[in-house]
């Protein structure tokens, strides 16, 4: 198998690469990928066009290291705010609704656009992808149901296809009508309605 090398790590990073990619975080979050110019991203980061381009010498590069970065930051974020000793119900409410969130947000709706759109020709996008978002998410549930399991609140077999599966719960009916354009937009009743819904539905399976 040929060995991918991670975007990242092509990267140079200086005194002013936070400044420059949080100068891109703004700006693709308001117009998205095809919308952003390299000018305006220069312009939110205060740095000249020359540094942007020492850093970041094609733009898809530079979307690609802001999303990885936002993955990762919402990831974090749901770990560290989740009581991950609370009850099942409790847990699972909190990481479905973080997660359905974010991936029917502009800015999640653009990251997965542009990974599909890109990743024939680049791989190493998708991978960067799934590594610094559904991949850190995946290995904090297999963890949590470990625990949850040892504690007699639930009662799984696999771990890996259980928090597979409540992804996959949590994106029924609204991922895909979002994703193609048919709703432009998810309201706190939507995902409440989906996110519960899929709990019971997962609880029903998995409870102890």
């Amino acid at each position: 198998m040929t060995a991918v090398i991670p975007v990242q790590d092509n990267i140079h990073r200086g005194r002013k690469y936070d400044q420059v990619l949080e100068g891109a975080r703004q700006v693709f979050m308001s117009d998205g990928f095809e919308g952003a110019s390299v000018d305006d991203i220069a312009r939110a980061g205060g740095v000249s066009k020359a540094t942007l381009y020492k850093y970041f010498p094609d733009k898809r590069v530079l979307f690609m290291e802001v999303a990885n970065t936002e993955c990762l930051r919402q990831s974090r974020h749901a770990i560290d705010s989740i009581d991950m000793q609370a009850p099942p119900r409790e847990v699972l409410c909190a990481v479905g609704t973080h997660f359905l969130g974010f991936i029917t947000s502009h800015f999640g709706q653009q990251i997965f656009r542009i990974c599909v759109a890109e990743s024939d020709r680049f791989p190493e996008i998708g991978q960067n992808f799934y590594n610094s978002g559904p991949a850190v998410m995946r290995g904090e549930m297999v963890a949590y149901f470990t625990a949850a399991c040892a504690r007699g609140e639930l009662k799984i077999d696999d771990f890996e296809l259980a928090a597979d599966q409540f992804g996959e719960l949590c994106k029924a009916d609204i991922w895909m009508r979002r994703l193609f354009g048919i709703t432009q937009s998810t309201t706190a009743a939507d995902i409440d309605r989906i996110v519960g819904s899929a709990v019971e539905t997962f609880l029903a399976r998995y409870a102890a």
